[in-house]
């Protein structure tokens, strides 16, 4: 009896919120966005849902999101921020948010990567919220530099390529189960950005070093 190791049947693909032409992001997964623009990044994300989103940032960090820049993206009334006073707490309200499946996004702004064993929980939390929620949650962390955060299911990295006639960004998807490393070139301005094609750079560091102290986010 033969035995067929092959088969013609097509793969599931898993829901995604689609937020800008080929970047997508699977739901009930955590992300992590990187990159001196990376609050940037995540507003368009946040654009690109409805429904309500929890911001969490911990008490002692100094830069807070400006209502006059969010509000270019999407509402700022969408936004309920959460305030951590202890490290440990910010993975843990982020994983407890995910967990309910009350709202379709959170974003956690942290001082840097988690490990796997805590990315593996949220993404079992996400999961999880996808079942008892109207939806399936979207977690996004947001760190410093080049991110690393082990296990993510995609990882992407924003930094500012402004010119003196125009504003624009570099966007890399540097990990994705599912999908090659990948760089664009986005310009223009919410409701009207135009994403091209654009040479992988050889380290996304090396985009953010140029960016400087300027920064690129709102």
């Amino acid at each position: 009896m033969s035995t067929t190791l092959l088969s013609r049947r097509s793969h599931r693909t898993k829901p995604s919120l689609s937020v800008l032409g080929d970047i997508a992001l699977p739901l009930a997964r955590l992300h992590e966005l990187c990159g001196p623009a990376r609050c940037t990044l995540a507003m368009m994300v946040a654009a690109a849902t409805q429904g309500p989103i929890f911001w969490i940032a911990p008490t002692w960090q100094g830069a807070t999101l400006n209502p006059d820049g969010m509000v270019t993206f999407t509402g700022p009334e969408r936004f309920t921020f959460l305030s951590p006073h202890r490290p440990e707490d910010i993975l843990w309200c982020l994983e407890e948010v995910l967990r309910s499946g009350a709202v379709p996004l959170v974003i956690a702004d942290i001082p840097g990567p988690p490990g796997l064993t805590a990315v593996r929980r949220l993404h079992l939390a996400a999961e999880a919220g996808a079942t008892r929620g109207k939806g399936a949650p979207l977690g996004l962390i947001l760190t410093p530099a080049d991110g690393g955060a082990p296990g993510v299911e995609t990882r992407w990295h924003m930094a500012p390529d402004h010119r003196p006639d125009q504003h624009a960004w570099h966007i890399t998807r540097s990990r994705a189960r599912t999908a090659p490393p990948k760089t664009w070139r986005l310009t223009g301005r919410p409701g009207a950005w135009h994403l091209s094609n654009a040479a992988t750079p050889s380290a996304p560091h090396a985009t953010a070093a140029k960016a400087g102290a300027s920064g690129g986010d709102i």
